[in-house]
């Protein structure tokens, strides 16, 4: 379910910076396999596990926007595509994770190389992987973070509900329309009182 609020929104992303920093030291500890190519499959299943477990917390997995009624499906998407996403709301394959990591391809074939190096190597592979692992989760995070967001002050702006400056010609109006009714209707009535006196 999508947060209602920015406190709930703040929380959702805190939480899942956890389970991002959770999945990083994971990912740096796989580095210390020697076997090649190891590491990167191991990114790709962590990856395959993190980016969905966080659409999930902010409510916007494939499966929760088919919930959705298509208005508000329409407009999540809108948001989706002018941030330039390709995980929100889609199913994450293996493909879309490696193409994700191909973004940060450098880093990831650094950490492949390094680690072949003797002492220092694997604690650079380590940091690179720690780094490349954070970086992903956490651009995903504010990806999300901001979708949400815009749906939040979005909401704000619902049709029902008069922008602040139509709600102020609104109140004038009512005040005007109440003004003319009492004044047409309680001073008819004393005078007609004062007449029958």
């Amino acid at each position: 379910m999508i947060p209602a609020t920015l406190e709930q929104l703040e929380q959702v992303r805190k939480e899942c910076r956890t389970m991002v920093r959770k999945r990083a030291t994971a990912s740096a500890g796989t580095t210390l396999v020697p076997l090649p190519g190891t590491d990167v499959l191991a990114d790709v299943g962590m990856l395959m596990q993190l980016l969905p477990a966080i659409n999930n917390k902010f409510g916007l997995s494939q499966k929760q926007l088919d919930g959705m009624d298509p208005e508000t499906k329409s407009m999540i998407y809108g948001f989706v595509m002018s941030i330039g996403s390709k995980v929100i709301g889609r199913m994450v394959t293996k493909e879309l994770v490696v193409q994700v990591l191909k973004r940060v391809g450098v880093r990831v074939a650094t950490k492949s190389v390094a680690k072949f190096v003797p002492f220092a190597g694997q604690g650079l592979a380590a940091a690179l992987s720690f780094t490349a692992m954070r970086y992903v989760g956490n651009k995903h995070v504010d990806d999300c973070y901001e979708v949400v967001k815009r749906m939040i002050e979005q909401r704000e702006l619902i049709p029902g509900e008069p922008a602040p400056s139509a709600l102020e010609e609104a109140n004038r109006d009512n005040i005007k329309i109440e003004a003319r009714s009492i004044s047409s209707n309680g001073a008819d009535e004393p005078a007609k009182e004062s007449k029958d006196q």
